[in-house]
């Protein structure tokens, strides 16, 4: 049987790595960027759709499946896996970022955090626990502890005792992740590090989470508003610091050109919403940048979306088409337009991958940052 988990690093160029995580349910590429599918289903995608993009893993997210349809219907079901048909690796978000993103609907203790559910009101009490058995009954390859994501801005006494409480959960997490024997056989267990944009800080997290011992480590709190300049900041100090031979994790991130910067700084794996989300409100991204499938003036253009890019969206279908469905409201638009950008970012992270593999990831970066600046051009 395939390892539990086993991360390969094949490549580095600079801090940047490239490599494999290795578990059974099959090879994780990295760098990587997982799909967010946070309730189940990556939006408008199906799961061979999404796997044909290149994408060798997904995230959903404890908080709402645990909502609805619950983790133990899911269970009953024969596991999360099984219920949204994707045999391959998945990582759940602990229900943390909730913490920060649901504020009038919790009270935070030492204990967790009780919610009232965005549904229908109800209590809910999370906690390390409970977040850790809810990601056994889905059946998740990769778990995430449970933590606070540290607003911003925030106070260095804030982000100090955030990050404090972050760490005390991440022991329980630890402890209830090992509890349930059966799934920590074949399952990842992944520390988050806290501590906002202080140095100290987020050096004091990482040694609290290399102390207890986890699988990976992913850097939490970041693209919560602060931009780009200090995301970067922040992991030009912390990097360094992370332990070397264990994946890295950006939560949340991002925009293109974020995650050319992260995978410079050393990051091997991120998540967004912004392929999926944009492609339903009419962005498509390029390697010129960003386009509007809304705007006027694609309503007569005949090229692709991107002309380098193989998915069907580009190689069987106009902008002037796509333009229509996105403007008539169309259920064909939001799926075209959001295939086209999960095989952007696929395509992104190829990219990075061979570059690092073969030492230019400098001209890649640079070829790129200077593409995607340029911005769309019109048809002449």
């Amino acid at each position: 049987m395939t390892a539990r988990f086993k991360f390969d690093i094949s490549a580095t160029d600079g801090a940047a790595r490239t490599g494999v995580i290795h578990m059974q349910r099959g090879d994780i590429r990295t760098p990587a960027f997982m799909p967010v599918g946070t309730a189940g289903t990556v939006k408008a995608m199906l799961p061979e759709n999404v796997r044909s993009t290149g994408a060798d893993i997904l995230l959903g997210n404890t908080y709402h499946l645990m909502l609805r349809p619950t983790a133990e219907r899911i269970d009953r079901l024969g596991g999360l896996h099984k219920f949204m048909n994707w045999d391959r690796p998945i990582l759940t978000d602990s229900g943390g970022f909730q913490v920060m993103s649901l504020t009038e609907l919790r009270k935070m203790s030492e204990q967790g955090v009780e919610f009232r559910s965005h549904l229908d009101g109800t209590k809910i009490m999370l906690t390390p626990e409970r977040s850790m058995e809810i990601q056994r009954l889905l059946g998740t390859d990769i778990v995430m502890s449970f933590d606070e994501c540290t607003p911003f801005p925030a106070t260095e006494d804030v982000a100090k005792d955030s990050m404090e409480l972050s760490m005390r959960w991440a022991q329980r997490s630890r402890d209830g992740f090992d509890s349930g024997a059966d799934h920590a056989a074949r399952a990842a267990l992944f520390g988050i590090v806290q501590g906002g944009v202080y140095e100290d800080l987020r050096f004091r997290s990482i040694d609290a989470l290399t102390e207890i011992g986890f699988d990976g480590y992913a850097v939490g709190g970041l693209a919560v508003g602060e931009g780009q300049e200090m995301m970067f900041k922040v992991l030009d100090f912390t990097m360094p610091r992370m332990p070397e031979g264990a994946p890295r994790y950006l939560m949340g991130v991002g925009k293109p050109d974020d995650i050319v910067g992260a995978v410079e700084r050393g990051i091997d794996m991120f998540d967004c919403v912004m392929p999926t989300r944009s492609g339903r409100t009419g962005q498509g991204f390029t390697r010129f940048g960003p386009v509007n499938m809304r705007n006027a003036r694609h309503k007569d253009d005949e090229r692709p979306i991107d002309a380098d890019c193989a998915c069907p969206a580009c190689t069987q279908y106009s902008r002037a088409y796509v333009h229509h469905l996105i403007k008539a409201g169309e259920i064909l638009g939001a799926m075209l337009l959001t295939w086209h950008n999960l095989q952007f970012y696929q395509d992104l992270m190829t990219g990075l991958r061979s570059a690092i593999a073969e030492g230019n990831l400098a001209r890649f970066s640079g070829e790129f940052r200077t593409n995607y600046a340029r911005g769309d051009i019109d048809a002449l």
